[in-house]
């Protein structure tokens, strides 16, 4: 089988060379579109170079044009604008768009950055690169991981279920929207997480202030306690474990119920490389809150996690001692501390103006002409090309009923996988909700872009 490819090393090239940081209020431009597409197009390919373990020319090239501080600043803006912008737009009672798809691209962008900065921080030349915007990028992810702990110790997960649910066939454009934020939300934090990760592999590139921003300003070690004691990205659903992976929740054999997801590995890593390394117990106070939270761990590391992940004995043993012990007080250093700026210079640019920025946008980006969403529609149908969507895919799709590998998918949503077609008929009645906004959805689609979807490998269940 032919490798899929998105761009040739020329174009990607150009595409990268081409990054600019945008201004907050020219989100949604003609021009930040474009920047989106080009972003979304690098975001492809280096996940298939990584995956097919071929040369990673993105990443190089996102190195050496330094453009890794240009990738934080429109991760970070995006986010002020979700939070300032985006909430006065719900509150304006004359907008009501002819499409809401705009405006979630728009918090798509997000997403798209951080998926790609997730699989090129594995690099430690790309954590170098980061220079001074290595502490924005550290704040970003611990705002996204603390308000992850938050929700989940108050509420159900946020998860992609409740963009399914029969409550949104009653709900508004913009409702709809809201929720489909929430689940962008959930999945954004993930990825944040194994970027924290991979910044904690390479503690040794991180300036004196950035080790400081990560366990004392922030005490990143305990926010992971609470990660591992809550585990977001698992729930019990009537009985049945489902674990989030992939984009998706999927039901757990229970075989499986004790095996190691990414996720839980990202987090153990993270604990192990902030808990273990010289330079970390050096520096961290472990105090007697500190070393409380730190000790909850103990009741985790089972034996079947330590042979998923050995070095794990090692976090164990350290936890075993500092038990019994009373370490040191962490060593005081003179810390000319940096000060992350790209959030605070955003917010202070735009203070006070976040009403007219959204009126603006309204009038000049999210109300476009048919004419302009049929133009939109083949940017975007060309962009997220299906084959080259599924050759993305790090693991191949599991069965929506037993979890099981899947080769065969729903023609009539093209969203869900089964195994076989026993697993689809004892699947349908909780899947007949979803599959009918689906396919409405789809056949909206096909309608605006007078194409018709390929059906090779897929299974139709008539009602």
């Amino acid at each position: 089988m032919v490798p899929v490819s998105v761009l040739l090393l020329g174009e990607a090239e150009g595409m990268v060379r081409n990054l600019q940081a945008f201004p907050l209020q020219e989100i949604g431009s003609k021009g930040w579109f474009k920047q989106h597409e080009y972003i979304e197009k690098l975001n492809m390919q280096a996940i298939l170079n990584a995956s097919a373990s071929q040369e990673e020319f993105i990443k190089e090239l996102l190195v050496t044009y330094g453009k890794i501080p240009v990738l934080i600043y429109e991760l970070i803006c995006v986010e002020v604008w979700k939070q300032k912008v985006f909430s006065v737009l719900c509150r304006l009672q004359d907008f009501k768009p002819q499409s809401t798809f705009p405006i979630y691209m728009v918090m798509h962008h997000e997403a798209t950055i951080i998926n790609l900065l997730e699989t090129v921080f594995f690099h430690k030349e790309v954590c170098e690169s980061a220079d001074d915007t290595f502490l924005d990028l550290i704040d970003y992810c611990h705002r996204k991981l603390a308000l992850l702990v938050a929700r989940t110790n108050s509420t159900d997960a946020l998860t992609q279920d409740r963009l399914i649910s029969g409550e949104l066939s009653s709900t508004s454009s913009l409702q709809e929207l809201k929720l489909q934020a929430e689940a962008l939300e959930f999945d954004i934090a993930l990825k944040a997480m194994t970027v924290l990760r991979y910044i904690t592999d390479n503690i040794n590139s991180l300036p004196l202030s950035g080790l400081h921003r990560l366990l004392t300003t922030h005490n990143v070690p305990c926010l992971l306690v609470q990660m591992i004691e809550h585990c977001p990205w698992s729930r019990h659903e009537k009985g049945q474990l489902k674990k989030y992976e992939n984009g998706r929740w999927y039901p757990v054999l229970p075989e499986n119920h004790l095996k190691m997801t990414k996720m839980d590995g990202q987090v153990w890593i993270a604990l192990y490389n902030l808990l273990l390394r010289p330079e970390c117990q050096q520096k961290y106070n472990f105090n007697s809150f500190n070393k409380g939270q730190l000790l909850k761990l103990r009741g985790f590391l089972t034996d079947v996690l330590i042979d998923q992940l050995p070095n794990l004995v090692e976090l164990q043993r350290f936890l075993g001692h500092l038990s019994i012990s009373e370490p040191a007080p962490p060593k005081k250093d003179l810390v000319l501390e940096q000060i992350p700026e790209i959030w605070d210079r955003i917010i202070r640019e735009n203070s006070g103006k976040w009403k007219a920025i959204a009126k603006h946008q309204v009038k000049q980006v999210f109300n476009p002409s048919a004419e302009d969403l049929r133009h939109q529609a083949h940017q975007w149908a060309e962009t997220y090309n299906m084959n080259v969507i599924e050759s993305l895919m790090p693991e191949k799709p599991k069965c929506g009923f037993c979890g099981s590998e899947a080769k065969k998918r729903c023609s009539r949503c093209q969203n869900e996988w089964y195994c076989k077609r026993e697993c689809q008929v004892k699947h349908w009645q909780k899947h007949k909700k979803a599959c009918e906004l689906m396919a409405d959805a789809l056949k909206n689609v096909e309608e605006e872009l007078k194409v018709k979807p390929k059906q090779e490998g897929s299974m139709r269940l008539e009602q």
